[in-house]
């Protein structure tokens, strides 16, 4: 009986110790897929500024695009403000996430694509994201687009 009853507790706690990890891991990704959902929600109202709250305020955020690596928060922002200088510029933003894997407890890597619906000519293209948890926020550190 005492086998019984230790292997049904033992067989408890790990069915709470998985579903607790599952659901944390849950809580994470909404977390980071509303990064996504209020940068797009920023972007679409012209809100360069907004947009950015998305990324890692730091020198060591690292962009890269057409013009090769860039890093820094501030290198970012200017960057986005010469090459959407306008709402007519911005257009409307969609993201897709194709792929979400979790690396560790404290990092994200996204693949997907991105479009632009614009009145000046639409853009798309793809990029991935490596997300980290720093200060209990996630935040994108590294942007790869083109």
């Amino acid at each position: 009986m005492k086998n019984t009853l230790s292997k049904c507790i033992t067989l408890i706690t790990c069915a709470f110790i998985l579903t607790t990890s599952a659901s944390a891991q849950n809580i994470d990704e909404q977390a980071v897929r509303k990064i996504l959902n209020d940068q797009t929600k920023a972007w679409n109202k012209g809100a360069i500024e907004g947009y950015m709250k998305g990324y890692w305020n730091s020198d060591s955020l690292l962009f890269i695009g057409k013009n090769g690596p860039k890093y820094g928060y501030h290198t970012t922002l200017e960057n986005y403000r010469k090459g959407y200088p306008d709402t007519a510029a911005m257009g409307k933003l969609k993201l897709e996430v194709l792929q979400m894997n979790r690396l560790s407890k404290d990092y994200f890597f996204i693949v997907g694509r991105w479009h632009l619906q614009r009145t000046i000519g639409n853009l798309d293209g793809s990029f991935t994201l490596l997300v980290k948890k720093v200060n209990k926020k996630w935040v994108i550190v590294a942007d790869h687009s083109s």
